[in-house]
């Protein structure tokens, strides 16, 4: 879906009148450029790299419209349009934000301590023959990988989305940017802990990005999980050995090469076998074939 320049300087209540420059594709990496005439770059201000040093390589190159946060001289650059703006990563995410509030479709928001690739790209493998599906990329963290994914959203599209929350806690960000309809955690462990207390407070940043979804898949089992399900008015639809789990683990049998997992909802069975046996690849399988499951009982099936 295109957009012109005065219908992105509107997202961003800027006063810019162009509807001539059209753009299809949002860029922040000058090593990624494939359509120069339609690209919008975001001069990114990191603590590696400042994106404005890039802007006389990639006029050079065809680029023309430009987010920044600097003023430029545009007599340097006699064909560009450039949107000034106070923080180009807010701009990002906030084009990426009203992109997705055109479309009502199913998005899966995938987040947690560790698995959240594994399951992401398993659920892509396993839904892409039924359903044209867009993911995260594995290149970049949740600030700016989600907004350049749900970019590529359009009306046949369903979305996967793998969250990574750093220390900034911007989970609340990436929810409105998302808007998933289904939401899973993984689990919740030792990595990504830098900037949270414990355990427990890094659950209940997580588990802010399922504020609104229609559905919450998790383990459980999890006594972190039990102890603050109440922060989610959701519904839960949970697995694990327990009873009173939605999916119950009836058996899990290890090979010298796999895995037989059985499953049981209601009066029905899941049964499937993975060429894995470690604990967590029988985890992220776990999810994915709820997952799937449940998006039978949904909209998307």
């Amino acid at each position: 879906m295109n957009y012109n320049l005065s219908q992105i300087a509107e997202i961003l209540s800027i006063d810019y009148k162009n509807d001539n420059a059209v753009i299809d594709t949002l860029l922040i990496d000058s090593r990624k450029l494939s359509s120069p005439k339609t690209s919008l770059f975001f001069a990114l201000d990191g603590t590696r790299r400042n994106g404005h040093l890039f802007i006389k390589e990639l006029y050079k190159k065809g680029v023309r419209c430009f987010i920044v946060t600097q003023s430029i001289d545009n007599q340097k650059y006699p064909e560009a349009f450039f949107l000034q703006v106070k923080n180009s990563l807010d701009a990002l995410q906030k084009i990426a934000a009203h992109h997705r509030s055109r479309f009502n479709i199913e998005v899966i928001g995938i987040t947690g301590s560790n698995g959240k690739t594994v399951v992401k790209e398993w659920l892509y493998q396993l839904m892409e023959p039924d359903k044209n599906i867009i993911r995260s990329p594995k290149s970049y963290n949740s600030q700016i990988g989600v907004p350049l994914s749900v970019w590529q959203m359009d009306e046949k599209q369903s979305g996967n989305f793998r969250s990574r929350y750093q220390p900034s806690r911007r989970n609340g960000v990436s929810s409105k940017i998302i808007k998933p309809s289904i939401g899973i955690l993984t689990n919740i462990g030792t990595a990504h802990s830098e900037g949270f207390e414990n355990d427990e407070q890094k659950l209940i940043e997580k588990l802010k990005l399922f504020k609104e979804v229609k559905l919450f898949i998790a383990n459980g089992d999890m006594q972190l999980l039990k102890k603050n399900i109440h922060q989610l008015s959701v519904p839960f639809f949970s697995w694990g050995f327990e009873d009173s789990n939605a999916v119950k683990i009836i058996s899990i049998q290890k090979f010298d090469e796999e895995t037989g997992i059985i499953l049981q909802y209601g009066n029905s069975n899941l049964e499937f076998r993975i060429p894995f046996t470690d604990d967590a690849s029988v985890e992220n399988a776990i999810n994915c074939g709820v997952t799937l499951y449940t998006c039978n009982m949904t909209s998307m099936s």
